[in-house]
C-alpha cells in the first residue's frame, strides 16, 4: 500500500532570503533507485541549487544528494545535473517569462507527493541588500510586538 498525502524532505531556506518569490510551480524529478532511498533518509541539500532551460527541457543543478550507504556501484555523483519533469507548455512559458523578466527558477523544497519525489519551483526575482534589512526590521519588529503581548498576558 502506498502511502499518501506529502512529507516534506528539505526546504531551502536561503532561497526565501536572498529572493522574493513570484510564484511557484511543482516538477516531478528523474532519479535512480539509490537517490530516491537516500532522499527518504532525508540526504539532500537545496542550498545553492538552481534551475534552468536548455534545449526545452528543465534542469537542476547544484542539489546534493548524499550517497546511499547501503549502495554499491548503482550509486551516482551526488552533484550531478537532473532533469524536471513538467510539461512543454509550462516550460516555454516559463522560459518565456524568465527571459524577458530577468527572473530566475529557484527550488524551494522538495518533497513526496503520494510516494513520488516532487520539487516545488519559485518563479524568483533577487532581493537587493536593503530588502533583506527591511525584511530584518519587519521580523525584529514582529518579535517584539509577540513578545510584549506575551509579557502583558502574563
Amino acid at each position: 500500500m502506498r502511502s499518501k498525502g506529502t512529507k516534506t524532505i528539505a526546504d531551502n531556506r536561503k532561497a526565501r532570503h536572498e529572493y522574493f518569490v513570484l510564484e511557484t510551480y511543482e516538477a516531478g524529478i528523474e532519479l535512480v533507485g539509490t537517490e530516491v532511498k537516500s532522499i527518504r533518509l532525508g540526504a539532500v541539500n537545496l542550498k545553492d541549487s538552481w534551475c534552468s532551460i536548455d534545449k526545452g527541457e528543465l534542469f537542476i543543478k547544484g542539489m546534493h544528494i548524499s550517497p546511499y550507504e547501503k549502495g554499491n556501484i548503482f550509486n551516482r555523483d551526488p552533484l550531478r545535473v537532473r532533469k524536471l519533469l513538467m510539461h512543454r507548455r509550462e516550460i516555454n512559458k516559463l522560459f518565456g517569462t524568465i527571459k524577458q523578466e530577468g527572473l530566475t527558477l529557484i527550488p524551494l523544497s522538495i518533497y513526496f507527493k503520494d510516494s513520488r519525489v516532487k520539487l516545488q519551483l519559485g518563479l524568483c526575482k533577487g532581493k537587493k541588500l536593503y530588502d533583506k534589512r527591511a525584511d530584518a526590521a519587519k521580523r525584529d519588529a514582529k518579535r517584539e510586538i509577540d513578545r510584549s503581548l506575551k509579557s502583558r498576558n502574563h
